[in-house]
């Protein structure tokens, strides 16, 4: 079994992962990250019993020597699922991914909009047709702003909602979603995102005809469906028009809207877990961070306060 070809185990790794239902990004990651390895080993393994500690370990300093540790992390997990499979099939008899080093992880800092006011500035500025576009549609641009900063969704859980994806009476609205790592959840919804789905839905009737519940939910001004860079520059758009670029942090854009979702979930009392169950995270440690940063904010504001710097001077 151990001479079984790496190559021909890495197409039964996916086959199997494949009946999990991931979105094609993730099995086109797993491959990428287990072929990058392989070609980075020296002498190149052949069958999984050249997989030795040793070489895994050359293979992964010469894969790293040029690759951000977020990057090195995610191979050493595509890796370690891999062998996990192996073991599982019998393959081999242990997994020897602990025999090789993983970047230790940096801590997560969310990166919510700067400013208390900035996602009812934002929804305003952009509610109303901006006379400079060739074909504005406020509708379609409050619901995106809206499932990230009502709801938490992510690019890739945006893009793969369909019409029928909002469910539910008046007063138990919710979203399913299609999330990372093909772990799907339910996410309750507001009378506010609600009725914005339906003026967007209603807008988009008048467009282009009605549509069925598993057509694409988001669309673009040709009524095709939303694509990642197209999204993208819709939010960057959207910032621009609202005046509010300035107060985005640096490199988070439409991820700084998830952010202010799950930074206010903890401002109001929602404790780690409620988090990680209405933003899909697969650890609570990441959950954590939101409710830990809004603590240190507390203690900020406190610390800033002017009384506390009189009280320092009297000694």
């Amino acid at each position: 079994m151990q001479h079984e070809s790496v190559l021909e185990l890495v197409d039964a790794f996916l086959t199997a992962r494949a009946t999990r239902k991931p979105s094609v990004h993730t099995l086109a990651a797993y491959r990428r990250d287990l072929l990058s390895v392989l070609q980075s080993a020296d002498p190149a393994p052949l069958t999984v019993s050249d997989l030795s500690p040793r070489v895994l370990r050359g293979a992964f300093a010469r894969f790293a020597a040029s690759r951000s540790p977020a990057s090195v992390s995610r191979a050493w997990s595509s890796w370690n699922a891999f062998f996990t499979f192996l073991v599982t099939e019998q393959v081999v008899a242990g997994n020897p991914m602990s025999a090789v080093d993983k970047p230790r992880q940096s801590v997560l800092v969310p990166k919510p909009l700067r400013g208390e006011d900035t996602p009812e500035l934002l929804l305003r500025a952009v509610s109303k047709a901006d006379t400079s576009q060739r074909d504005p549609w406020p509708e379609r641009d409050v619901v995106v702003l809206a499932l990230a900063l009502c709801a938490g969704l992510r690019l890739s859980e945006m893009l793969a909602l369909r019409v029928g994806s909002v469910t539910g009476r008046d007063g138990e609205r919710r979203v399913e979603v299609a999330g990372k790592g093909g772990r799907p959840r339910t996410v309750p919804i507001e009378a506010g995102l609600s009725a914005a789905v339906g003026r967007y839905l209603e807008s988009r009737r008048v467009r282009f005809g009605r549509v069925g519940a598993v057509a694409p939910l988001l669309v673009d001004r040709r009524g095709e469906p939303l694509r990642r860079g197209g999204l993208q520059y819709l939010v960057r758009s959207c910032f621009r028009r609202a005046g509010v670029g300035d107060r985005v942090p640096r490199g988070a854009q439409l991820h700084a809207l998830r952010h202010t979702f799950a930074t206010r979930l903890a401002e109001d009392g929602a404790n780690a877990s409620e988090i990680m169950r209405l933003l899909g995270h697969a650890s609570l440690a990441t959950s954590q961070s939101y409710i830990e940063v809004t603590a240190e904010q507390q203690r900020a504001a406190v610390s800033a306060n002017r009384t506390n710097r009189v009280l320092g001077e009297l000694v």
